[in-house]
């Protein structure tokens, strides 16, 4: 007979402020890009008010994602992980392109692009509320451990 081994949820609440910021951040961001394709489908039905709320989520979208970038920076001074930062910023560079090419009328690229970003989005949201947020006294042992390791590594 084959026995299941049962684990509690690894979702566990965020550790400190920044940890909750971060989440919060990318949540809403999340959220609200996922209201841009609402609103330019509400415009491509022929309500012309559609386009203008594109528009302006768009200001907000940009917005959240300069916010989340900031969390970010606090995130990796705090839990010395680089690749929240690093995928933040890969997020608002990709918006910032989507921001122009929307501006000057290229949906040949706005529209893949919007689904990009979209899907980093998720996939981002999905990775900070399943796995658990890192401890500070945790990353800097571990970060101490490499370091260590690849010094021993140099001297051999």
């Amino acid at each position: 007979m084959t026995t299941i081994d049962e684990r509690p949820s690894t979702t566990v609440p965020p550790k400190g402020v920044v940890g909750r910021l971060f989440r919060a951040a990318v949540t809403l961001h999340t959220v609200v890009a996922f209201g841009q394709p609402v609103f330019a489908g509400v415009y491509l039905s022929g309500e012309i008010g559609g386009l203008d709320w594109h528009a302006r989520g768009a200001d907000v979208v940009f917005s959240l994602g300069v916010l989340q970038v900031a969390v970010a920076v606090a995130a990796w001074v705090r839990w010395g992980l680089r690749w929240p930062t690093a995928v933040s910023v890969l997020i608002l560079v990709a918006e910032s392109g989507q921001y122009g090419a929307g501006l000057a009328g290229l949906l040949w690229v706005h529209l893949p692009l919007g689904v990009m970003i979209i899907a980093s989005l998720a996939v981002l949201s999905a990775a900070l509320w399943v796995r658990p947020l890192p401890d500070r006294a945790a990353t800097a042992d571990q970060a101490q451990g490499a370091s260590k390791s690849r010094r021993d590594e140099t001297h051999v």
